[in-house]
């Protein structure tokens, strides 16, 4: 089925979030909110702690084993269902996202009368912020150089490595750290297209969609591959670009027009 995003009429009105007006705001509460948790979840490391130890099962060490050393598992990250449902959500975003560009070059095949400058626009708004929020901003920049150990890296979790709180960057992990979780934010994203997604489709859609968002940046806590606060940041993240570029399209949609 193709959603078509220009179908909206004084009978389906946009969200309220894709209001010029609106999708400005809605950026400044995200960005604001963004940062209230990150400095909540600095100044409240044990909040991480405690969620991931919901998750974490001690077992005895085997020998040889240095002196209070940790040892345990996340049992749900050896569960084979559970992570051949994480392999299926790990792909859907970007399954999602070659539609999206497919639905765009047949956009811009059309000319004149029948080109859908809206469907356009929010089809690259879509585009624009999975490339700038999940693929750039996260996977490229801060888990290559935020130093975070995921939990089952440090040593309160069955790992090697020193425990940090979010927003740190003087972790010893090398590459594709915990801070913060690139498929949360992918998470994020999907959840974000219920905006752009015109009525009727929206209706059926909006459970699935934050269903799945969730669920895929829940199973990351559970299987220890991320604290909470990747998690959550990770997610946050992905709408705080999201409204951003919406904000910044519409605004110089609104000038264009008074302009001409």
């Amino acid at each position: 089925m193709i959603i078509d995003f220009s179908s909206f009429d004084r009978r389906n009105r946009f969200p309220e979030i894709l209001r010029p007006r609106s999708a400005g705001d809605a950026f400044v509460v995200l960005f604001c909110l963004w940062w209230a948790l990150l400095w909540l979840f600095s100044v409240f490391p044990q909040i991480d702690l405690a969620v991931a130890s919901m998750f974490f099962v001690p077992e005895q060490c085997v020998a040889p084993a240095r002196a209070g050393q940790i040892c345990g598992t996340f049992p749900y990250g050896d569960d084979p269902h559970l992570r051949l449902l994480r392999e299926i959500f790990f792909q859907v975003p970007y399954i999602v996202a070659a539609g999206l560009c497919w639905m765009l070059v047949q956009c811009w095949e059309q000319h004149g009368a029948t080109f859908k400058t809206l469907r356009a626009r929010n089809l690259k708004i879509a585009l624009g912020s999975l490339l700038l929020g999940p693929v750039l901003i996260v996977n490229l920049w801060l888990k290559a150089f935020s130093g975070r150990p995921r939990p089952r890296q440090t040593d309160l979790f069955g790992g090697a490595l020193d425990f940090v709180h979010a927003g740190s960057f003087a972790g010893k992990c090398v590459s594709n750290c915990s801070f913060i979780s690139g498929e949360a934010a992918a998470a994020g994203w999907l959840f974000c297209l219920i905006f752009i997604i015109p009525q009727p489709a929206r209706t059926a859609l909006a459970l699935p969609i934050a269903a799945a968002s969730i669920l895929i940046s829940a199973l990351r806590v559970a299987f220890g591959g991320h604290y909470l606060s990747d998690a959550v940041l990770g997610w946050l993240s992905s709408l705080v670009v999201f409204a951003a570029l919406l904000a910044l399209s519409q605004t110089t949609h609104s000038r264009r027009n008074s302009e001409n």
